[in-house]
């Protein structure tokens, strides 16, 4: 059986702020915990105005002091725009606050080219991928035998501990990198469900090789769902994601996740519902248990060791709710 894990991005219901969005975001850490979930992630997205999750370090202090035992985790740092010995200590910061509690998922998704160009303005050069992973291991692990660049920098605070190192992604080049490496692989579904996410998995299995942080290959894949008290409802709740995504990938998106009145009231176009169409192939809708039997279908496809949960849907009563039918229908112990 695979563990069963949240990710949230924090959304900006209509009519909200975004204060009042991270602390949604506290009482669902605080509920997810409560139902047994194993761990709880945090995005990092910018210049995306209806959704609060710009710097899930910060995000996740705050989750880590209000919550006692589930793990917290970034869903995840885009590595690219930052120094990797920052990171760490950032990182190592929360391990020391929490001990064996923190998730380190790092990603490197491009965003717009205003943020890259704002996040990078004065760095000449970017480092490789690959070695900005290798350094990030050098730090958590107080390497100073191996050669390195840095061989005699240490990642304070130091700790007895060291945080869980994922790499996030789509692609065979993230799962070859998270292979050589020694570190987890979390694959994003909701973004690419096809068949060729399970060859990645496969390839990146079979090239593991062990590190100081990981002995064995560690697989997750992250799914958008959409749980309702009955399929009936979920379909409506999914009306407003459709419309979300829709607003999400416009010109001109508003600051704001749109409500299911308003995705009634609005409709959708003839070329807007080809979108829809598609964008559903990234979805799981319905009541609590046909949710359960399609995660468990994908996961048994990608042989996961964990699944996450992304459920980004409109109103934190429905996020609320969503969750705690799924860890009922999952019979998770609760704590």
């Amino acid at each position: 059986m695979f563990a069963l894990n949240i990710l949230d991005y924090s959304p900006i219901d209509e009519g909200a702020t975004a204060r009042e969005a991270l602390l949604q975001t506290t009482e669902l850490a605080k509920s997810a915990e409560a139902l047994g979930y194993h761990r709880f992630w945090v995005a990092e997205h910018h210049q995306v105005l209806s959704v609060a999750g710009s710097t899930p370090e910060m995000l996740m202090m705050h989750l880590a002091a209000s919550t006692k035992k589930i793990r917290i985790g970034s869903g995840g740092v885009m590595l690219p725009h930052y120094s990797p010995y920052k990171v760490a200590e950032n990182f190592r910061m929360l391990e020391a606050l929490h001990p064996n509690r923190i998730d380190l998922g790092i990603g490197r998704s491009p965003s717009y080219r205003i943020v890259n160009q704002a996040l990078n303005e004065a760095r000449r050069k970017r480092l490789p991928y690959f070695q900005q992973v290798q350094d990030l291991q050098k730090f958590f692990t107080d390497d100073t035998d191996t050669d390195h660049r840095f061989q005699e920098l240490i990642a304070t605070p130091m700790a007895e501990t060291a945080p869980e190192i994922w790499m996030l992604g789509t692609g065979g080049e993230g799962a070859e990198i998270a292979a050589r490496q020694g570190t987890a692989f979390a694959y994003a579904h909701f973004a690419k469900p096809s068949e060729k996410g399970i060859e990645v998995i496969e390839n990146y299995r079979s090239g593991f090789r062990p590190s100081q942080l990981l002995d064995e290959p560690k697989v997750m894949i992250a799914v958008f769902a959409v749980v309702g008290d009955t399929a009936e409802e979920a379909e409506e709740i999914a009306k407003a994601f459709d419309l979300w995504l829709l607003f999400v990938e416009s010109d001109t998106p508003p600051p704001y996740y749109p409500s299911i009145e308003t995705a009634k009231k609005r409709g959708f176009s003839s070329a807007e519902l080809e979108k829809v169409k598609r964008n559903r192939h990234r979805m799981i809708i319905g009541d609590a248990g046909q949710v359960k039997a399609e995660i468990e279908r994908i996961a048994a496809l990608y042989k996961a060791d964990e699944v996450t949960v992304i459920p980004n849907v409109s109103g934190a009563e429905n996020r609320m709710k969503g969750i705690r039918l799924l860890a009922q229908e999952f019979d998770l112990p609760s704590r």
